[in-house]
Parts: C-alpha cells; structure tokens; sequence
C-alpha cells in the first residue's frame, strides 16, 4: 500500500496485522481520487475527515494532494498505531496537517469539511447513520466506500455518481446548498 499522487507520491504505508482493519485497494483509491479530482479540481486548502480511518491511506492520499488539513478519526487500537505511524512516517504531523481522534465514528460530530472520505466496515449502513452528524460545508463533498450492491441514500446530500471497483462501490455525494 503506497502514496498514490502528490508530494508524498510513493511513499509506503503500514497496516496492522490481522483482518480487523480493510485497506482501500490502491486501484481502488486511485479510482476514487480520479473521480474527486475531475468534480472538485484541486485538493488545495481543502479541509478533509477521514472516518473509519484505518491506515489513513485516504486522508494521507488528499494531504499529499495539497488538502490543508485532514482529521482522523478511528477506534481500533491496533489501526490507531498504525495511522500514527504513517502520519509520522509521512511527517504530517510535523507540519499540523493532521488530527487523530481515537473515538468510534459515531462519536464524532461537527467541523465544516470539504471532503469528508467514509469506509466503515461492509454491510452496516454506518455512513448513512453518520454522516448527518458530520459537519459537511454547503457543497461539500463526500465520498462512501461500501459493499457492492449497498445502497446509500441520506437526506440533504445528492448522490453523484457510483462506480463498482471489484468488492468495493464508492458513490460520490454532494452536501445540498
């Protein structure tokens, strides 16, 4: 797993041992950061919230991008270690670019995010129960990577597009102005 565009362009990233944690493909982030780019233009200054965090993978991917800041947020102990790890890796951290929040997604409210980038576990219906919590700036962007065949729908976001990536479909939304 690696850095796919960007500054940090190459850099590897760890994963924690075991199945707990489920790393976005990186055909399957460079998919999704494909689609982003051609509707959001450039990641620069963009504020970004990385929910269900694992790795970090897409938050460090929009960092390296040129988005300002990114905050994390993850509850699984062993991907805490392993997103700290990357961020320091990275040297985000360094440069305040990065906010880990150990808390369990649904924890986690507020901000005004231009991106907001969700991967919960498959087949929970998580994003959809979160996401109106989230603080998504009118016009915002987010992007919610479930299981093939999952639909998703949340009130006061219009969903732009869906695309099917092996396992995975991501379904871009837009937050109504």
């Amino acid at each position: 797993m690696r850095i796919i565009a960007g500054e940090w362009r190459g850099r590897s990233l760890i994963a924690p041992e075991g199945k707990a944690t489920r790393p976005t493909a990186d055909r399957t982030r460079e998919a999704l950061f494909s689609m982003l780019a051609s509707r959001v233009g450039s990641f620069e200054g963009l504020r970004v919230a990385d929910v269900c965090a694992g790795t970090g993978a897409l938050g460090l991917e929009a960092l390296s991008r040129g988005a300002a800041h990114c905050t994390f947020v993850e509850r699984d102990r062993a991907a805490v270690d392993a997103l700290k790890a990357n961020i320091a890796k990275i040297g985000a951290d360094a440069e305040a670019k990065a906010e880990v929040r150990a808390i369990a997604a649904e924890s986690f409210t507020g901000g005004s995010y231009d991106l907001v980038l969700i991967d919960p576990p498959y087949g929970t219906g998580l994003a959809q129960k979160i996401l109106p919590k989230i603080g998504v700036a009118p016009g915002g962007w987010v992007s919610i990577e479930t299981a093939k065949g999952e639909a998703v729908t949340v009130p006061g976001f219009e969903s732009v597009v869906e695309r099917v990536h092996g396992k995975a479909m991501l379904t871009l939304l837009r937050a109504e102005a």
